[in-house]
């Protein structure tokens, strides 16, 4: 595969223009690489008739996004009452919906049921729950936790040890358990990994599944209806990695698919996925303005956007490229840590990263932040939350959601009622 192209779908002319309507900083989405990026996943996995894949609320909630994911044929995986919520409002409903989650109230399973979404219980004694509190559907779904079987990565971390999913026994006993209830239709899932840039991790995550629907196909008497391989297809934050080769994983997991689970006489079934960061990811774009320059033990670049608008590299350490527009030939011949406002000596972009010269007023590109960037935003410290902009295939930037204000932040309090408030 080629290395990441740091190329901007926009110009420091089309910004300028667009920060005299919305300052700084702001999250900025590129619609035609998105798309492209959608029909290129459909495309590797078309071998597939009933293929899916279901986008990941979570990485960037925006129901604006999640229209165009619904128009290339996309689902939604939600793992809350808001995220059910956004997929309805946007007409995602029924079996496009794959509800997901843990620890999870009542009130949720009975809006998934209402809303007729395929329910993926997370826990062996969710099943009697979700039958007392919103009733069985006649399709379910259990997540599987491979334990010791499958390694991990720093983001879920190692399997025996994340809080997710049943284990191989509690699978067979969770099966049977349905099967005698009257459930007719079944599926299985898991999710081990998050942002993994090996191809043959998901390869060997469907043989994994495979091996293991034929087994309790003939122990239990049931016939699977679909296979959810979860998501966890990282994007090349760094510009020497590579990304992930999807008609690689498309051509492996058929492979898988026609070995081990046909070869061995189960029927066919659909093929899911449940990726995020690898949809919008790479199309998602930080723009923030350099407010100062600070030279003490080190050189700070001080930023008008704080972790509060990308969490990532606070929070993981995680890499996210920087290009200084206007700057982009000049050589990267300064070390810089790229920091915010917040009164976290944590909230860094980038930690000794070699930029061109920086001066107040500098115009900053932060790649690859169309995923758990603006959706991880908080307001700690009284931080508010920056606007998303999109960039349509015809050129126009849209906003599709305001930045906040300060009314915003205090909007959940009762200020009227603070003069009553004795002490």
């Amino acid at each position: 595969m080629a290395r990441k192209n740091l190329v901007l779908p926009f110009t420091r002319e089309l910004i300028e223009t667009v920060e005299r309507q919305f300052p700084t900083p702001f999250h900025i989405y590129d619609e035609a690489g998105i798309r492209a990026n959608a029909r290129r996943l459909q495309a590797a996995f078309a071998w597939n008739p009933g293929f899916r894949e279901y986008f990941a609320v979570k990485a960037c909630p925006n129901p604006y996004l999640l229209k165009i994911m619904q128009a290339e044929g996309f689902g939604a995986d939600c793992s809350s009452l808001p995220e059910l919520l956004l997929a309805e409002q946007v007409g995602i409903v029924g079996e496009g919906i794959m509800f997901t989650s843990n620890a999870t109230p009542a009130d949720e399973f009975v809006k998934a049921r209402a809303l007729a979404a395929i329910v993926n219980l997370d826990d062996l004694s969710h099943l009697a729950f979700l039958e007392q509190t919103a009733g069985l559907p006649e399709l379910i779904c259990f997540r599987y936790n491979p334990g010791p079987l499958k390694g991990g990565n720093a983001i879920i971390g190692q399997p025996e040890e994340a809080k997710y999913g049943f284990t191989r026994e509690q699978l067979f006993e969770g099966y049977r358990i349905a099967k005698a209830k009257g459930v007719k239709r079944f599926g299985l899932h898991t999710m081990v990994a998050s942002n993994e840039l090996n191809f043959q991790y998901f390869v060997d995550t469907a043989e994994l599944l495979f091996d293991l629907v034929v087994e309790i196909s003939r122990q239990v008497g049931i016939t699977f209806e679909f296979v959810n391989i979860g998501g966890g297809i990282g994007i090349p934050y760094k510009p020497e990695q590579e990304a992930v080769d999807l008609e690689r994983v498309g051509a492996g997991i058929r492979r898988a698919y026609e070995q081990r689970l046909l070869a061995q006489g189960h029927p066919a079934l659909k093929l899911y996925l449940e990726c995020g960061r690898m949809i919008t990811g790479p199309y998602g774009y930080l723009v923030t303005r350099v407010r100062h320059i600070k030279n003490t033990y080190k050189r700070y670049a001080g930023l008008d956007a704080c972790m509060a608008n990308l969490m990532r590299p606070a929070l993981y350490g995680s890499y996210h490229h920087i290009t200084v527009m206007g700057k982009e030939q000049q050589p990267a011949t300064v070390k810089y840590d790229v920091t915010g406002s917040l009164c976290e000596n944590n909230d860094k972009f980038a930690i000794d990263r070699m930029l061109p010269e920086l001066a107040p007023g500098d115009l900053l590109v932060i790649h690859d932040a169309g995923a758990h960037g603006h959706a991880m935003g908080f307001q700690y410290n009284g931080k508010l939350r920056s606007a998303e902009l999109l960039l349509r295939a015809d050129g126009r930037v849209v906003p599709i959601r305001r930045a906040e204000t300060a009314a915003d932040y205090f909007a959940t309090l009762d200020l009227p009622g603070l003069s009553q408030f004795a002490v």
